[in-house]
């Protein structure tokens, strides 16, 4: 069996927004297909409580644009073969568990705008079927043979639990700097989006240039992704986020908004930072205080100015690869990703 992309027509230029989200998913359709396919087949277990948590959060939705990046890379690099579609469930499941372990430590109860996995089923079980997905795709990213794959993809795994890790040692931390900031999401949000995109590339043949490119592609990607989704918090209707605005806020999350307002702040407002990031002492005035300073400073804006420069940054890692859809499709999904702001 070969890989397959649907012939649905595609413009001479790259697309923006929902378009070019969907005319990646037109162009990945058939193998997502079989993606979803391998996701039920591989959640099944005898232990009745894991196919049902597990399929909670599945059947909650979300693009799966990391699968769908390691489809596209691999069609890109010229793939004709069955086992890029093991490697996107297993990107998939490694996606998956860190969002049911993500909800139990910040005791979210939404998730997608829908109750979380732990708010309906409880931390532990969250926990444990969380581990369950990280082991089924360890045994996914083994079978294709390919010890770099295997490499790459259980590093990325390490190096997003470092990320969190990371992300809790940062929280509620007011001199949190910029620097940090972007290790952290580099961790526990990017390395996953690189990895996606690399494992395409080297399961093709593709090793060396083009691997690094996706590799690189990937990872700005993921950071510009990241920093729309910290200005969301502070920006989107709940209904556009998917969770409650001001969540980060409340948590004392130390993201990029809260970075850029505290390094331009006086004495008077850092002791409001200190107060409601740090010690979390709030009260119901205090958020729409935070956003007025965002907004006084420009920090909200400089983030998105941030994930556009990284957005840039991923399309020139494309340069090196020849005009066509496949390619028009990923340079479109950057734009995706910053639009989602708007």
């Amino acid at each position: 069996m070969t890989s397959t992309v649907s012939a649905a027509p595609v413009s001479a230029a790259p697309l923006t927004g929902t378009d070019a989200l969907n005319q990646l998913v037109d162009l990945v359709a058939a193998d997502m297909l079989r993606v979803n396919e391998t996701i039920i087949a591989r959640m099944h277990s005898p232990v009745a409580l894991i196919p049902q948590l597990a399929g909670h959060l599945v059947a909650a939705g979300g693009k799966r644009l990391r699968p769908m990046l390691t489809l596209a890379a691999a069609d890109l690099c010229g793939y004709r073969g069955d086992d890029h579609v093991k490697l996107a469930t297993c990107v998939e499941f490694i996606h998956t568990a860190t969002l049911l372990h993500d909800d139990v430590v910040d005791e979210s109860l939404l998730r997608r705008g829908q109750a979380s996995a732990n708010a309906l089923f409880g931390n532990k079980p969250s926990v444990l079927v969380g581990d369950f997905l990280f082991s089924r795709a360890f045994e996914l990213m083994v079978e294709p043979g390919n010890l770099k794959v295997l490499e790459i993809l259980s590093r990325a795994s390490r190096v997003i639990a470092e990320g969190e890790v990371q992300q809790l040692i940062t929280a509620n931390d007011i001199a949190t700097t910029e620097a940090s900031y972007l290790e952290v999401i580099q961790g526990k949000t990017a390395e996953l989006f690189a990895a996606a995109c690399q494992v395409g590339a080297e399961v093709a043949g593709k090793t060396g240039s083009p691997a690094k490119a996706l590799h690189d592609y990937g990872m700005a990607l993921g950071i510009a992704f990241q920093l729309v989704d910290d200005y969301l918090d502070y920006s989107a209707n709940q209904e556009k986020l998917g969770k409650t605005v001001g969540d980060d806020f409340r948590e004392g999350k130390i993201t990029l908004p809260v970075i850029l307002a505290v390094a331009q702040a006086d004495e008077a407002e850092r002791t409001f930072w200190a107060r409601t990031m740090e010690a979390l002492e709030q009260t119901d005035d205090d958020l729409p205080d935070a956003m007025r300073l965002m907004e006084k400073y420009g920090t909200l804006q400089a983030t998105i100015d941030r994930a556009r420069a990284y957005g840039d940054a991923a399309k020139a890692s494309l340069d090196q690869f020849p005009d066509g859809p496949m390619k028009q499709s990923l340079i479109g999904i950057v734009d995706f990703c910053i639009e989602r702001a708007y």
